[in-house]
């Protein structure tokens, strides 16, 4: 009787915290512009900010793409379904890398790069997330 109470907390919890990881991330990209203008400090203290944000994200991404698949089943689905589950954690694990690095980049080319990094591989993993899902 729970089961469909749980399994859409499950998947509310899983979604939000995708909307706030890649949300977040396509926002500040977006704002960028406007947030160096501020001159200063600003970038920096705008993406603390974003950080205390987004990291308990990835942490709720991480633990409900755990119950998820758990909730799902171990056996019964095709070969296919495992390699895009294998590579979606593994573009899970590069968009959180990469985020980290980005966090602590010194120079413009880093922070750049890093940052595109962080944000293409969070949305390959939101694609295969879907695809996953059937």
């Amino acid at each position: 009787m729970l089961a469909p109470a749980v399994t859409g907390i499950r998947l509310t919890l899983h979604v939000l915290a995708a909307t706030i990881w890649v949300g977040g991330q396509l926002t500040v990209a977006g704002l960028l512009p406007t947030v160096r203008s501020l001159g200063g400090e600003a970038p920096r203290l705008v993406a603390r900010a974003l950080g205390r944000l987004l990291w308990p994200a990835y942490a709720v991404l991480l633990a409900t793409g755990i119950w998820n698949v758990f909730a799902m089943g171990v056996r019964g689905h095709p070969q296919s379904w495992w390699v895009i589950l294998w590579v979606k954690i593994g573009v899970v694990v590069l968009a959180g890398v990469s985020a980290a690095l980005h966090s602590i980049a010194k120079s413009r080319a880093g922070l750049a790069v890093w940052g595109a990094l962080a944000v293409a591989s969070s949305l390959a993993a939101l694609a295969l997330g879907v695809f996953l899902s059937g």
